[in-house]
């Protein structure tokens, strides 16, 4: 016998995957991953066996439950099930899956619609932390279809703007969590930074890279992966994360000099693949770095005049723009708001078969998503 789960397989920004309801899966932690393991099809390269698309970009899963904070309309919790390896990651956020969340909790009765638009408050379970999600919702209605178009998505879409809230330091305990906008590792000048994903930022010429490689050439690239985990190992102990081995944080990029009008050229890995565009989340704390005094980006990032700016980050796809508020003196700003554009559209809504020997269904969550 299969056990049958109620999922809507949503795209995100530029990520997809099952979203499901809390209290359609364990309450064991344990089970639940090893449910979303096999929803997905993991451990396999082709994840042949689930829904996975054989990609760190379309193995990724929201969990969405009721809000557990008095300022938010629902409770969103990100679970990263890796390709290859039985491994589900709920370390990170992922701001790519998010834009989904404000129009499938909307569409589940979390909160009614508006007329025109309707504001849904987020808990990013994962961190804590809190996103605003404006959705289009004409004749109270979630609009998918519109205008709106970003970089390695397709066509067009209704245009979601999301603003995160109060991320620096969110898993690492301050925006740079050694104190120190460089620290070396492995001979390395590497910026540790969290602005709601820990990131390692390096130059890419000083590893020897131009930052201008395709995503082919860096997955191929086997010495500069290597020495990249390297780095990112000695970085967990550094940013308070610990062992990250099993976790796909902190994300390493590449950094470069801009070559098609941005303000920086990035690259970036999830944490050993190569990321097609990059992540949400990744990008606003590369953003940040951006306008930080003595990181790795400055000096290479071109960075608009004034307190509102608008940082266009380039990646093998195209271009990520977020927009960073500052305030205060240059040499030392503090980050008042992050805010992106985004676009999600519901693909398919049914139920997705589990074999009934990894769970038989019984002890679903009660209340809400936890971690």
């Amino acid at each position: 016998m299969q056990t049958a789960i109620p999922c809507v397989l949503m795209r995100g920004g530029t990520s997809k995957g099952p979203f499901f309801l809390a209290s359609d899966l364990p309450s064991d932690p344990a089970v639940r991953d090893r449910v979303l393991l096999a929803a997905m099809g993991s451990p396999d390269n082709r994840q042949i066996d689930g829904v996975g698309g054989a990609d760190p970009l379309t193995s990724k899963v929201a969990i969405v439950g009721p809000p557990t904070r008095a300022d938010c309309d629902v409770d969103y919790l990100f679970a990263q099930v890796v390709v290859d390896e039985a491994v589900v990651d709920v370390s990170p956020n992922c701001g790519n899956m998010l834009a989904g969340i404000g129009g499938f909790a909307i569409e589940h009765g979390f909160i009614a619609a508006e007329d025109g638009e309707t504001v849904v408050r987020i808990h990013m379970v994962n961190s804590g932390d809190r996103a605003i999600a404006r959705i289009p919702t004409p004749g109270r209605e979630v609009e998918y279809e519109g205008d709106a178009r970003i970089d390695g998505v397709p066509g067009t879409s209704a245009p979601i703007m999301i603003d995160v809230e109060d991320t620096a330091g969110s898993f690492c305990g301050a925006l740079l969590p050694t104190g120190n906008p460089v620290d070396v590792i492995d001979g390395i000048e590497c910026t540790l930074m969290d602005n709601g994903m820990p990131v390692v930022a390096m130059r890419a010429a000083d590893l020897d890279r131009t930052g201008y490689e395709t995503r082919d050439e860096l997955n191929a690239d086997t010495e500069l992966k290597e020495r990249i985990e390297s780095i990112r190992l000695k970085a967990g102990h550094l940013m308070n994360l610990g062992d990250v081995t099993d976790m796909v944080t902190p994300k390493m990029f590449l950094l470069a000099k801009p070559k098609d009008g941005g303000a920086l050229c990035t690259r970036s890995f999830i944490p050993k693949v190569a990321h097609a565009s990059v992540g949400v989340l990744a990008a606003v704390t590369i953003a940040t770095a951006c306008v930080i005094p003595g990181t790795t980006a400055d000096g290479l990032a071109t960075v608009p005049e004034g307190s509102r700016k608008m940082i266009k980050l380039e990646h093998p796809t195209g271009d990520f723009a977020v927009e960073i508020e500052i305030s205060g003196p240059v040499d030392d700003p503090k980050i008042e708001r992050a805010a992106l554009l985004r676009t999600a559209r519901k693909l398919f809504e049914g139920k997705i078969l589990i074999p009934g020997r990894v769970w038989d269904g019984k002890g679903a969550v009660l209340e809400s998503a936890t971690a």
